[in-house]
């Protein structure tokens, strides 16, 4: 019997995924999924069983996993090659004795450097990658092409990336009219399309209506957007200045930031039903660390589109300030706080690696043990080095 509630949780390890067990008992864990890629972003299909994952970075390229059995098994379509294919292809030995080879071209290579997001609209599936281009599939992501629409915009010449690199990270739909579907960049704000990506509207414009301000422009560094359920055309987005909503599907926005105790944060959710009902998590700001004011997490919620915020704590953690010096703590001190030390060698690094079951299984069978094998005789040969030796020994390696 299928889990009444799966949740998706994406990694740099991978897809893991948390299943609720019969009569809300507790939850289940599986994982890592998708190859032990970084994972950007999952989405599933409640009535197929189906479900995507979107990824990737340098080493490995970039690609959308799929599975059409609730994640017992995954497919993988590569958009772009990674530095982990030409390393294969440069050593075949290597290659051949973990059981591994290079995969074939993939037909985006040297333009995308990883996937962000993932959304369905009618019988399409949608992908956004970094730097910012979409992508669509038609047979459940298979198969997929990149939308020129979108790249070809007048302003794209003058867009500009963010912290995380110039990524389109959002994208949403209308569920009665699959044509219509925005997208968030950062750092170039809010695109509309109403013809399924054909063509499209760059909407970032402020309302003329105080205390939105003099009708410029939102912020163009976008963090999240999200489409309110329900009639009407309502847009929500968290901004790096700010929080906004849109009642015209993005033509004009609504900073709605007042009551809330900082302007900066990352997610939004909207309710399932309510389109003045939403959700945010306030940071203390871009240059203030980004972790909840205070150190106390709280999600806030409207539900009069902005109007006013509560804040909600009731069961999130809110640690006691300290200046305890935890670097003083020993092994097992910190391990009943459930903290660890970071490894400080290399060969600690690697002997971490030989005791962690669940990083190994996400290997190819055998590849830690040749990988520790062959880094611990790496670190055998340099050890007599001069420090001036091996620099030049590694330069010229790597």
């Amino acid at each position: 019997m299928a889990a009444a509630v799966t949740l998706l949780v994406g990694t740099t390890k991978g897809l893991f995924l948390l299943a609720e067990e019969a009569g809300g008992a507790g939850w289940s864990v599986s994982g890592p999924h998708c190859g032990g890629w970084a994972i950007n972003h999952a989405i599933g299909n409640a009535e197929r069983g189906a479900f995507w994952a979107a990824g990737g970075g340098e080493w490995s390229g970039a690609g959308v996993w799929r599975s059409a059995d609730g994640g017992a098994s995954w497919a993988l379509a590569k958009l772009s090659n990674g530095k982990f294919d030409a390393f294969l292809e440069a050593d075949p030995a290597f290659a051949a004795s973990i059981g591994v080879q290079p995969d074939p071209p993939a037909p985006y290579s040297g333009t995308l450097d990883a996937l962000w997001s993932l959304a369905v609209a009618g019988d399409t599936l949608y992908a956004g990658g970094k730097p910012a281009t979409l992508f669509a599939s038609r047979d459940s992501g298979a198969s997929w092409e990149r939308l020129p629409g979108l790249t070809d915009h007048p302003s794209a010449a003058g867009w500009q990336p963010g912290a995380a690199g110039l990524t389109l990270h959002s994208i949403v739909a209308d569920a009665a009219d699959p044509g219509r579907i925005w997208v968030a960049i950062s750092a170039a704000g809010v695109f509309a399309s109403e013809d399924g990506g054909a063509s499209w509207d760059r909407r970032n414009r402020r309302a003329n209506a105080a205390p939105a301000g003099d009708g410029g422009e939102t912020g163009l560094c976008v963090h999240n957007l999200q489409r309110a359920a329900g009639p009407g055309e309502r847009l929500w987005q968290q901004n790096h200045e700010g929080v906004f909503t849109s009642p015209d599907g993005g033509r004009s926005w609504q900073e709605v930031t007042a009551g809330l105790p900082s302007s900066f944060g990352f997610p939004i959710a909207v309710h399932p039903a309510d389109p003045a009902t939403a959700w945010v998590v306030p940071l203390n700001g871009d240059m203030g660390g980004r972790f909840p004011p205070g150190a106390a997490a709280a999600v806030w919620r409207t539900r009069d589109a902005g109007a006013s915020w509560q804040g909600l704590r009731a069961g999130l953690p809110s640690p006691v300030p300290t200046e305890e010096d935890l670097a003083a703590l020993s092994p097992d001190a910190l391990a009943a706080r459930g903290l660890g030390r970071l490894p400080a060698t290399l060969d600690d690094a690697l002997a971490a690696l030989a005791a962690d079951a669940t990083l190994r299984s996400s290997l190819p069978e055998g590849a830690a043990d040749i990988y520790i094998d062959h880094k611990r005789g790496e670190l055998a040969h340099v050890a007599p080095m001069a420090a001036a030796e091996r620099f030049a020994a590694y330069a010229a390696v790597y």
